[in-house]
């Protein structure tokens, strides 16, 4: 999580393969969307978002950080208890 935040192509080129499944294919890509959200370094959105409305890397951090924790916890229960 803490390199998907960083910076999550490096990790979805390391993670992603063709000997996982679709399941878990899935989970990486689901955890790479939202860990990457969680600070502006994460993905270019991020950053174009951040220049267009004038917030700062901490002002982000301050909201994405939890958001993005409690969004992967949900994430995680509706993958491996659901199994949706």
């Amino acid at each position: 999580m803490a390199s998907a935040v960083l910076d999550n192509a490096t990790l979805a080129a390391a993670e992603i393969g063709p000997v996982l499944s679709e399941f878990q294919i899935k989970s990486v890509i689901m955890g790479l969307l939202i860990s990457g959200g969680m600070l502006i370094p994460g993905n270019i959105p991020n950053i174009i978002s951040a220049s267009k409305l004038g917030i700062t890397s901490k002002e982000w951090a301050r909201l994405g950080v939890p958001l993005g924790l409690v969004s992967m916890g949900i994430y995680f229960v509706i993958l491996f208890v659901f199994k949706i």
